[in-house]
């Protein structure tokens, strides 16, 4: 059995969960390290007991440097009693620089693979910072096997023309993971609740606030023909005021956490619309990511709303589905959706739900298949390590 060793930034990221189950269900063992984003250390994920390497904060480049540092130096301690992984992933930058410690830790040529699924604004940055920080990306990942990343957007427009990373790049999308398997027209006819009102549900990792105030102002100007139900995990660093800012709106509704995916069908059977879009790095990372809310809106029925020149608004254009918005203003919202009635709402589900399913989800084929794709390099690492004792 392949035996994972899982460096992350955040332990509790849904998303990490996600992979964990996919990398399971592919037939891999995990062993998870990595920091949090609580005040005490985290006891379980997935039944796993993840290795604590500290506290970060979101938003605190410093600090989450010094805490990279001081994990750096504490490494082999952490890892004493891990058995040798066949494999290394860290996910994002800073786990990088400690997957080469770790490796080192263990005293084994172990492959790493870099999991890279946002590109950050401060590796784009034209000064001395930005160039700073791909030079110490180029040097961590000069002899990774593997690049793995979520959207074709990320290699045309950073990877390839950056000269990044050297190794293939494998691309896994951040697709709703199906414990069953997922065949043709096997969608799962979720029904809608009567409208109007309609409801946009915009759920996941909660950063944007130009989303937020646009949704406010768009549905004050609706007058309660449309609500916004969100779900998820603010970022309330990005926020000066998110919870006061959401109870002050007549039409706007905060409904805490979900799990993923146990809570997906249901949370989306509430709504008629999905909110993919988001100006968190406007012109950079928010154009070019394909985030989870649009596989997971999709694979239950719920319309996408996005821009029509980002890399989702031209996924959705090649779907032939969604609503595009040619500019982001409560104006533009009003002339795409302001005359909603049910026939253009089931027109609109109906082209969603038409989709093969797998265009939304993984399967365990998928996971297997992923899992052989990461086996395949431990088994060229071991050539390389015969031919060099030979």
């Amino acid at each position: 059995m392949l035996h994972v060793l899982y460096l992350v930034h955040d332990v509790s990221d849904p998303a990490v969960r996600r992979r964990i189950t996919m990398l399971r269900a592919g037939g891999a063992q995990v062993t998870l390290a990595g920091f949090r984003r609580t005040t005490t250390p985290i006891a379980d994920v997935e039944g796993l007991r993840p290795i604590d390497l500290g506290a970060t904060r979101d938003g605190r480049f410093g600090q989450r440097l010094a805490a990279v540092a001081k994990a750096t130096l504490s490494m082999g301690s952490k890892l004493a009693g891990v058995p040798r992984p066949d494999l290394i992933i860290a996910r994002n930058l800073e786990m990088l620089a400690l997957a080469r410690r770790a490796r080192s830790a263990l005293g084994a040529s172990v492959p790493i693979v870099y999991e890279c699924l946002d590109i950050h604004r401060l590796v784009l940055r034209n000064d001395v910072l930005g160039k700073a920080l791909r030079a110490t990306e180029r040097f961590l990942a000069r002899d990774v096997k593997l690049l793995v990343t979520s959207s074709p957007a990320f290699i045309a427009n950073y990877f390839k023309p950056f000269g990044q990373v050297a190794a293939p790049i494998e691309l896994v999308e951040n697709k709703y993971f199906e414990v069953a398997a997922v065949l043709p027209g096997d969608a799962e006819a979720v029904e809608s609740p009567p409208g109007p009102p309609w409801r946009i549900g915009w759920f996941g990792a909660l950063r944007c606030r130009r989303s937020l105030e646009l949704l406010a102002d768009f549905s004050r100007r609706m007058e309660g023909r449309f609500e916004v139900v969100l779900r998820g995990r603010p970022a309330l660093s990005e926020f000066p005021d998110f919870h006061g800012f959401v109870e002050a709106e007549p039409w706007l509704s905060f409904r805490g956490p979900y799990r993923n995916p146990e809570d997906m069908a249901a949370i989306y059977k509430e709504v008629h619309f999905s909110w993919a879009i988001d100006f968190f790095e406007a012109g950079q990372n928010s154009e070019w990511l394909l985030p989870n809310r649009l596989y997971e809106g999709c694979r239950f029925g719920a319309v996408p709303i996005s821009m029509g020149n980002t890399e989702t608004g031209r996924f959705l254009k090649q779907q032939d589905i969604g609503v595009l918005l040619p500019q982001a203003s409560p104006e533009a919202l009003e002339a795409e959706l302001g005359k909603m009635e049910e026939h253009r709402f089931a027109r609109l589900k109906g082209r969603v739900l038409a989709r093969n399913p797998r265009t939304w989800s993984y399967d365990r084929s998928d996971c297997r298949a992923l899992v052989e794709r990461l086996r395949s390099l431990t088994a060229v690492a071991g050539s390389f390590a015969a031919e060099a004792l030979a």
